[in-house]
């Protein structure tokens, strides 16, 4: 029988409703700043998400919908710089309080913090994102409560790869059966399986419809105990995601 020493968090969908009203308006702003004429509505960037990382993203709307567009000489500075610059603005857009953290994530963060387990962070957004949103939502202090904040380019391959939860579990000194992984998407749980991680799924409006074959467990959100979650694949006993739970579900 495995012991649960961990949780492992995803960000972007996962802590956050971050993608649509967050990353996606960010981007927007920036474009603007940059002067260019472009803009991703709600529906274009439910296909860019197929792509993961900001960088990459641009770069593949560039390929797929820009194919006229004219790309710099140094386009990894370019792209970089737009990036830097989304940055900017997304976390401007936290420290306005205009980002909060979907259902129940708050108060199984403080469970299990209070029950022991260790926390870390798993995601391919950039370190600044994660704090930012972290001292918007929880407070500046929240940031301590993780042990690891694995993010961005510190692997040389983003999610659907593996590189990142490899990552944290190599430097926690954790095996897969230890931990269990909070995802969202499709990419994320192709990442959290490739380490052979116990994944529990909370999906979204652009998550919803994605493949998460191999969940233990797959919830519209973590939930509360007066707003219960709905069950989407799996079999629990409460209406609310617990560490009780959690122990359950990888014994």
């Amino acid at each position: 029988m495995s012991e649960l020493k961990a949780l492992l968090f995803d960000v972007d969908g996962t802590l956050s409703d971050t993608e649509r009203d967050g990353h996606r308006v960010a981007f927007n702003m920036a474009f603007r700043e940059k002067g260019l004429a472009w803009d991703w509505d709600v529906a274009l960037y439910g296909e860019l998400l197929a792509v993961t990382g900001g960088k990459e993203r641009i770069k593949f709307f560039l390929d797929k919908y820009l194919p006229d567009f004219t790309q710099p000489d140094d386009l990894k500075g370019f792209l970089q710089d737009l990036h830097q610059t989304k940055t900017k603005h997304y976390t401007e857009l936290l420290s306005q309080g205009r980002i909060g953290l979907r259902p129940g994530v708050a108060r199984l963060i403080a469970e299990a913090r209070e029950q022991g387990l260790r926390l870390a962070i798993a995601t391919t957004t950039t370190p600044e994102n994660v704090t930012a949103l972290l001292a918007s939502t929880l407070g500046i202090e929240s940031i301590d409560w993780f042990e690891l904040i694995a993010a961005g380019d510190i692997v040389p391959a983003k999610k659907p790869a593996s590189d990142i939860y490899d990552y944290t579990l190599e430097h926690m000194k954790l095996a897969p059966s230890e931990c269990v992984a909070l995802e969202d998407s499709y990419n994320g749980i192709r990442a959290s399986l490739g380490a052979k991680l116990p994944t529990v799924i909370t999906t979204n409006a652009y998550t919803q419809n994605d493949d998460f074959t191999g969940a233990k467990l797959v919830v519209d959100q973590l939930g509360e105990p007066d707003s219960p979650m709905k069950v989407i694949a799996g079999e629990v006993d409460n209406g609310y995601v617990t560490v009780a739970m959690l122990r359950k579900l990888i014994a």
